[in-house]
């Protein structure tokens, strides 16, 4: 009887240990770092982000999305969508070109850390990045005028794990 007791004993740890980081992983978004480590807590929906930067040049910011598409060269870029259609897209860069995100992360979501900005591209980069993507000749030729467009420049993301 004193064999079971003391067994039961040395489990009790464990259970609470467990429990507590089942309690953890709630609150705190799982995933694969990129970049600069930071903390997830607080990053506002890509939509909410979309508001604040209403009359903005520039905001600092960590903001939850999901991935449309990635450079399928190095993954030096991804473009981050709304969950509503006709809102415009955001072009993530990474700083100092320090780090490159895994080219099969379409549909999945990231918090990325750092800052919005509104910035004109020119036609050159925007063909540049069209051939990046795997467009078309006859795509990319359409590309005729400069585009203003929402960027981030990423100091970390957080890929978030799949969801089981």
């Amino acid at each position: 009887m004193l064999k079971y007791l003391l067994f039961a004993l040395m489990l009790l740890p464990v259970a609470v240990v467990a429990q507590s980081g089942a309690k953890a992983a709630k609150g705190n978004p799982q995933g694969s770092v990129f970049g600069e480590a930071f903390k997830a807590k607080g990053a506002m929906p890509y939509d909410q982000m979309l508001n604040r930067m209403a009359g903005k040049e520039k905001l600092p910011v960590k903001v939850r999305g999901t991935v449309d598409n990635v450079c399928q060269v190095k993954g030096c870029w991804m473009n981050i969508v709304s969950t509503q259609d006709g809102k415009e897209k955001m072009m993530v860069k990474f700083k100092d070109y320090g780090f490159f995100m895994p080219k099969d992360i379409a549909g999945r979501e990231v918090i990325l850390d750092g800052y919005a900005f509104y910035e004109v591209t020119s036609v050159d980069e925007l063909r540049h990045y069209a051939e990046d993507a795997g467009k078309t000749k006859e795509e990319i030729a359409l590309i005729t005028e400069p585009s203003k467009k929402l960027m981030f420049m990423a100091s970390g993301v957080l890929l978030l794990d799949k969801a089981k």
